[in-house]
């Protein structure tokens, strides 16, 4: 990172912090992707994202609702159905998204060696 002005970093900061405010953790990227990739039912996206618990799954979605990221649809039954789906806001996170894997697949190599690209 090539050096920067104190009040460069003043302003730098404060936004930096409010955007991994949103994104923070480690499910919540993972979630959107799986939602863009078309699982909409919470089962749906619980399966598609190994490691996460109901638990986990839930307070994210209403963390990433509450940021306008998804939305949460009930539609009354029986039997009741709820689905969740990406926001058009949803894809400003794209190019952040690509950089990351990008970044976890140079470093992936740069740690593990030439040849593990999983």
């Amino acid at each position: 990172m090539p050096p920067t002005s104190m009040g460069h970093c003043l302003t730098t900061l404060p936004s930096l912090r409010d955007a991994l405010d949103v994104v923070s953790g480690k499910w919540k990227l993972l979630i959107l992707v799986a939602l863009a990739t078309g699982h909409q039912r919470f089962r749906d996206i619980e399966r598609s994202v190994p490691g996460i618990s109901s638990k986990v799954l839930a307070k994210e979605l209403k963390d990433l609702e509450q940021h306008q990221l998804i939305q949460r649809t009930v539609q009354e039954g029986p039997p009741v159905l709820v689905t969740y789906e990406v926001l058009p806001y949803a894809d400003t996170l794209d190019p952040v998204i690509f950089a990351l894997r990008e970044w976890g697949l140079n470093h992936r190599r740069k740690i593990m060696g030439a040849g593990s690209e999983a």
